[in-house]
Parts: C-alpha cells; structure tokens; sequence
C-alpha cells in the first residue's frame, strides 16, 4: 500500500498552512510535511497549532542543521511530537541555496552537518544526559526536559554521502528526481547491508495540469545548483551544461541556469501528462522501486490553488496503489 502525503512549502501565510493541513486530513492524507524555509512562516509554530487541529495524519519537518542548532531542533520538534501526540517524523536535508545564500550561510561539510545532527537528536530524545563532540556541534551536559522522544528520523537527500547515511541510519529516505530514483536508492541499499533499509518516499508534485508544470519552473534552477554531477546526468544535461550550473552554485548565481529549464527538462523531473498518464506513472514508479510514499508539493501563494492540487492529486496516488 502507498501512503500520499502533502508537502508544504510556506511560500503562503501562516493561517493559509494550517488550513492545507487541515484540509489534507479531512481528505484522507496520511503525511503532511511542512518545510523550514528560513523567511517565511516558522516551522514549528505552524506544526504546534496543526498538530492541535488535526487529529490523524502524521505531521513532518523537512529541516537542516545550519539555520538552527540541532539540540534548539530536538526541543522544537518534541514539543511538536508532545503537541500532536506522537505524530511527528523530522526529516534532515542538507539546506538549499534559496535558504542559506541569502543569510550568508556556507554550505559547508554539508554531510557531516546532518550526521552531526542526526546524533544531537537521537542523544537527546533517549532522554538521558548528554555530553558529546562532533565536527560541526557539541553538547555539555545537555538533557532535554520533555524526557524520552521516539520520533522517527527521515533523510532527503540527492548526493551520495547522505543517501549512504540514511541507509546506515535513518527510518526513512526521501527522493526527489524521478529519472535518479534507481541510482540513488542502489546507495542506500547498499549502505544498509545487516540492517533493515528505511522506508523509500518519492516527493514531487504530480503535474496534471500545463500549469502546474511551469509552476516547478521557479524552483528548478536551485534544485540544478544543489544537485550532484550524477542527478545532471541523470536529467539529460551536456557537460557544457553541467559546467553552467557548477558555476552558478559555485557563484551563487541561479539565474545562469534558468535557460536550462527547459520544457523537456521540466518533464523528465517529475510526473507530468494527463490525469490517468500520471496515475500510470506513479504505478510505474511504486511498483518499479518499492516505494512506501508519494508526497506531493503545496507550493503556491494561493489557498485555492493548493487546496485544488491536495483534491486532484489524492485519486491519481490512490488509483496507482496496488
């Protein structure tokens, strides 16, 4: 059975968050994710008041260990897990150039930043006290007040060094590049060996709509910049193209790569065609690489419009399930 879930980008105003939420329990979602995007509404003020308007639905932050100290992490996130009931997953990711850039913010060491991390939280969530030195963090002393913390952890990621850790490590990995999805998860696969591999979760919009696929335009060129050599590959890039888009990350220059956001690039990014086309599709790819989840992106300024997106797309993930 694929679990559908709805992954919130808070480019909306606070109230209009918790109404996608809300709205995608009523629907019959199983997940809702809520990223840690630096200038917009705070990730867990929106998930406090969520968790205490919803009642079902497993609730989720997509966060990063630059923007906050972890332990401020472990804190936020159980007061979320106490708030909603046990309800809640934390899913690590490196931080991308649409946050860090514009708060002057290196992305430096970023594996060794989510392996440190993913440490602070598990030390602190078993409650005890907790004395500890990493590479890019350290706890003295530290316990958190709110005791024990079974709180899965998730890792979304495209390089190679974190799809490794989270099959070492974490409950569950998030894929985003639907050409990539079979090299990316013979990563984890591998990195699991003696262990059980996380649960496997596809995160993108279904594009059902032309609309809707151009509105994947403005976000594409900082998932380009953020993205490892074999990912470009993996999309059709030339090496002159690739050669651009290294540049502009190295740089901090997205717009040099917006001519590359094609309408064939566009395609073979995500889901897209039809309504029964998608739905194919989506089949194709729970079936071919054993998915758990497809969580699907909210990503407009508009309620109406997100609220649309959480109504169409639940069928097509449901009609692809086995």
């Amino acid at each position: 059975m694929v679990a559908a879930g709805v992954h919130i980008v808070p480019l909306m105003s606070s109230g209009d968050v918790i109404a996608v939420a809300a709205e995608a329990e009523r629907l019959g979602y199983d997940y809702c994710l809520v990223a840690d995007e630096g200038f917009h509404p705070d990730v867990y003020a929106c998930l406090g008041a969520i968790a205490r308007a919803t009642e079902r639905i497993t609730l989720g932050v997509l966060t990063n260990g630059y923007t906050r100290h972890p332990a401020v992490t472990a804190a936020a996130a159980a007061t979320v897990n106490e708030l909603s009931g046990g309800r809640l997953v934390v899913v690590l990711l490196a931080g991308g150039s649409m946050v860090l850039s514009p708060m002057g913010i290196e992305r430096a060491r970023p594996a060794r930043v989510v392996a440190d991390t993913l440490e602070v939280l598990k030390g602190l969530w078993s409650g005890r006290e907790v004395s500890w030195r990493g590479r890019t963090c350290s706890l003295d002393r530290a316990q958190l007040g709110m005791g024990p913390q079974p709180i899965p952890i998730w890792i979304a990621s495209r390089g190679p060094r974190l799809l490794e850790l989270a099959g070492q490590q974490a409950d569950g990995v998030v894929l985003t590049v639907k050409p990539d999805l079979g090299a990316a998860l013979s990563l984890v696969k591998a990195a699991a060996a003696g262990r059980p591999e996380p649960s496997r979760f596809y995160l993108g919009r279904i594009c059902y709509t032309p609309e809707l696929l151009e509105g994947q335009r403005r976000t594409l060129s900082f998932v380009l910049m953020d993205s490892p050599r074999r990912v470009l590959e993996s999309l059709g890039l030339a090496p002159d193209e690739i050669a651009v888009v290294e540049h502009a990350a190295a740089s901090n220059q997205p717009g040099l790569v917006d001519g590359l956001v094609t309408g064939d690039l566009l395609r073979r990014y995500q889901v897209s065609g039809t309504a029964e086309e998608c739905r194919i599709e989506v089949e194709r790819l729970s079936r071919a690489h054993g998915l758990s989840g497809v969580l699907i992106d909210a990503l407009s300024s508009e309620l109406d419009e997100n609220l649309a997106v959480l109504a169409d797309s639940l069928p097509i993930i449901a009609g692809a399930r086995p």
